[in-house]
């Protein structure tokens, strides 16, 4: 499994890779998976990343949501990331 570093690698492999279009609903519903500690897939990707991964990937989602809201910040929405 690959470790990416930053937002457009990740982006990429979601969307090309992966085919996974980033639409608001798919954002929402892994934004939602990885806030929840009791969630399984998060807890595997806890386990093989580290927290500090799961944060980055939480970032790169809120970027996606921001992305498709039409607002290019680098900071993630209120009570996401932090």
């Amino acid at each position: 499994m690959m470790t990416l570093e930053s937002y457009e690698p990740w982006k990429h492999c979601i969307t090309q890779l992966c085919g996974l279009p980033l639409t608001g609903p798919h954002i929402e519903k892994r934004l939602t998976a990885l806030g929840d500690p009791t969630n399984g897939p998060t807890q595997k990707l806890v386990a093989m990343r580290g927290e500090q991964y799961r944060l980055r990937v939480i970032g790169w989602f809120a970027q996606a949501q921001q992305e498709k809201a039409g607002t290019k910040t680098g900071s993630a929405p209120l009570g996401r990331a932090s």
